[in-house]
């Protein structure tokens, strides 16, 4: 195995520390029983894991082997064992790894003192149902007088788990019972489940505050139709909530037959509160189709913050396609304070505040709930007129001030509003030899490019993240993080080059955020069909992260991530002669098709990036129907595209294009340029690939 020079001397030293016992002969050499290892643990083969290990006694990824091997017996091993295994590879990944795993098993079994012990240490921190745990065992401890804040914690974690899990499920139902949870956010829960066909967790929310009614849960969400018609009335608060989760469950698939029902039955039996959930749901999943009718349901709701988040982005979608800018204001201002602050809602809320459609002292904090229609009288008295006063304009430049920068999609187009080209800050100052020994030194660092290089990359990716990650003890500032994507863009591991460089704050490497590898490859054969190597550039970054040898759930392969299917179609299009299904692996062959398949689809939509983005990633068919309906702004079109990983997608590709182009011309750019707008194609335009895959 070939290392790459700076990796070889990181790794010497990291073999030559790690350990007193034994070291293998030469560098490289055991890697094999590591591999093995590896894959002894995902068959949970726990004899072939004891038998090798002393075999991998001194190589650099020993902690690894040493935790498989605990791992596959960690329900039958002894606290001693555990503790010794935490002793030995104190401040590495996996023991915090193991710590996770155990902390999770002494919640299942119910050993608070135990877990109690081990916790205070526990540096890792980003899993729920182990904090869930946690925030339980505080609960227990003060005698179930928790403080509120408690309560919320538990209920935030809850509530962002899609499935159901013990931890969290577990908090819940304690602070039910001692009544530091409510009623409400338990059918809350339940009603967020039904809504995203999670029936599982919405048993188990039930069950918290209606146990002899938990059972109906799969009966509504088998068939909410039958449900709803088998009973005449909802007498009571926990019949009218599962009433209000049929519902929503109905609308899920049928969005008119469940505002019909609402409409002519249970509108009249539902809370107020159930009532604008329903017609949120209603509207969500008619925005979600791109239906012109979404904000007929949206304005049958009469307190937006009575919505969800996710119903309250598809109102300020809805109401951009529709022109609605008081529309957009009022969902905004009804968002929670983390939500409303993401870079996207602010950038929207500036534009609405620029229209002139939201009224002069409208309130801007997250309790306003709605804002006036045009024409009518605000709180304060004034209307809408049409104009943004000098106060909406003072604010709708701090906000846009607040995001604008070259960073992201929404922070590009705020320099834009600003009247600024996208311009690439310059470099940082250069690393010092000291900060980048002290990357090259780093045990976690060598260790992950280490796996990776062997071909474990899920281990490698996961321990390089624990050693860059912010919140792990003592963190990395921001010229660590430098350091640290410069080891892994020396090395060619580029897809922690670049995600370690974009976590600075204070700084920005352009050059290590949107590196160009193959470069001749990719530039000649962009121009020799007549795309923007930039564009080019954008999507490969955000297909593979410039991993040659990605392959994604689906089956897509290489740089460009092209599916066999479309391969075969792309080569047959361009002449390839005797293209093989496995070439596709092959940097050069997968660039000259995946370039191809992008020009193909950029001529299918007369140029337009953002739909030739989204047809390379959902398919073409897709983009031709989700461009029907008025003309519009890009912008708007890209953030009512109904996949949230194809929406997600499009906003990535073009942003990073912009980039891109500024790095390879050295010259300002502008997004709002490339993204142009959108609608129905010219009836004239005849589709040159229609039978693009």
């Amino acid at each position: 195995m070939k290392f790459p020079k700076i990796l070889t001397s990181a790794l010497v030293l990291l073999v030559t520390g790690a350990s007193a016992l034994a070291q293998p002969a030469g560098l490289g050499r055991g890697d094999d029983v590591i591999t093995e290892m590896s894959q002894a643990f995902r068959r949970g083969d726990r004899a072939r894991l004891a038998s090798l290990l002393p075999l991998a006694r001194g190589h650099a990824l020993e902690p690894w082997a040493a935790y498989w091997e605990l791992r596959s017996r960690l329900q039958e091993a002894q606290p001693a064992e555990v503790d010794a295994f935490l002793a030995r590879w104190a401040g590495s990944y996996q023991e915090d790894r193991l710590r996770n795993d155990m902390l999770l098993l002494l919640g299942q079994r119910r050993d608070w003192q135990r877990f109690a012990e081990l916790h205070p240490a526990y540096r890792m921190g980003d899993d729920r149902e182990v904090r869930c745990y946690a925030l339980l065992v505080d609960h227990l401890r003060s005698g179930g007088r928790s403080a509120p804040a408690v309560a919320e914690e538990v209920k935030r974690n809850w509530y962002s788990l899609r499935e159901a899990d013990d931890g969290c499920t577990l908090a819940a139902s304690e602070l039910y019972t001692a009544r530091a949870l409510t009623a409400e956010d338990v059918w809350r829960k339940a009603r967020l489940s039904i809504e995203a066909n999670r029936p599982r967790p919405a048993t188990a929310a039930v069950t918290i505050v209606a146990p002899d009614l938990a059972s109906a849960v799969g009966e509504l969400n088998a068939s909410p139709a039958k449900f709803l018609a088998g009973r005449a009335t909802a007498p009571s608060r926990a019949r009218k909530e599962l009433v209000t989760m049929a519902l929503v469950k109905m609308a899920i698939a049928d969005p008119e037959a469940a505002a019909a029902q609402l409409d002519s039955k249970w509108s009249v039996q539902i809370a107020p509160e159930e009532r604008n959930w329903v017609w949120g749901a209603i509207g969500r999943q008619t925005a979600t189709r791109l239906s012109p009718n979404a904000m007929d349901y949206f304005g049958q709701v009469t307190r937006d913050r009575d919505l969800s988040a996710d119903m309250l982005g598809w109102k300020v979608r809805a109401a951009l396609r529709a022109g609605r800018w008081k529309d957009v204001y009022a969902a905004t201002s009804a968002m929670d304070e983390a939500t409303r602050n993401e870079s996207g809602w602010v950038y929207w809320r500036a534009k609405a505040l620029l229209s002139g459609a939201v009224a002069p002292g409208a309130a801007d904090t997250a309790a306003a709930t709605a804002a006036p229609a045009e024409g009518a009288m605000s709180a304060g008295g004034a209307r809408a007129t049409g104009r943004a006063s000098d106060g909406q304009r003072a604010e709708a430049q701090r906000l846009l001030e607040s995001i604008a920068s070259p960073r992201g999609f929404y922070e590009q187009l705020a320099l834009e509003e600003l009247g600024r080209p996208v311009v690439l800050p310059a470099r940082p100052a250069a690393l010092t030899l000291e900060e980048r020994e002290s990357a090259r030194t780093n045990p976690g660092l060598s260790r992950g490019l280490y796996a990776i290089l062997m071909g474990l990359r899920s281990e490698g990716v996961r321990e390089w993240n624990y050693a860059t990650n912010l919140h792990t003890s003592g963190g990395m500032g921001d010229r660590e993080l430098l350091a640290a994507a410069d080891m892994a863009c020396q090395s060619e591991i580029w897809d922690r080059c670049i995600n370690t460089s974009e976590r600075t704050r204070g700084v920005f490497d352009a050059v290590q955020r949107f590196p160009m590898p193959h470069q001749t490859q990719v530039v000649q054969r962009s121009r020799q069909i007549g795309l923007d190597p930039a564009y080019v550039y954008g999507l490969i970054r955000q297909e593979s992260r410039f991993i040659t040898d990605a392959r994604s759930g689906v089956g897509a392969s290489g740089l460009m991530q092209v599916m066999p299917a479309t391969a075969r179609w792309t080569a047959n299009k361009i002449g390839l002669s005797g293209f093989r299904p496995e070439q596709i692996n092959d940097r050069d062959t997968n660039i000259t098709i995946g370039t191809a398949y992008l020009k193909l689809a950029l001529d299918d939509f007369q140029g337009s990036m953002p739909l030739a983005a989204a047809a390379y990633n959902a398919g073409p068919g897709r983009p031709r129907s989700w461009r029907n309906g008025p003309v519009m702004d890009a912008a708007i079109w890209a953030e009512n595209v109904p996949f949230s990983e194809t929406r997600d997608y499009v906003k990535k590709v073009l942003s990073n294009t912009t980039n891109y182009a500024a790095l390879l011309t050295g010259q300002p750019q502008s997004l709002k340029a490339r993204l142009g707008t959108v609608g129905p194609k010219d009836p004239n335009f005849v589709e040159p690939n229609r039978d693009l895959p």
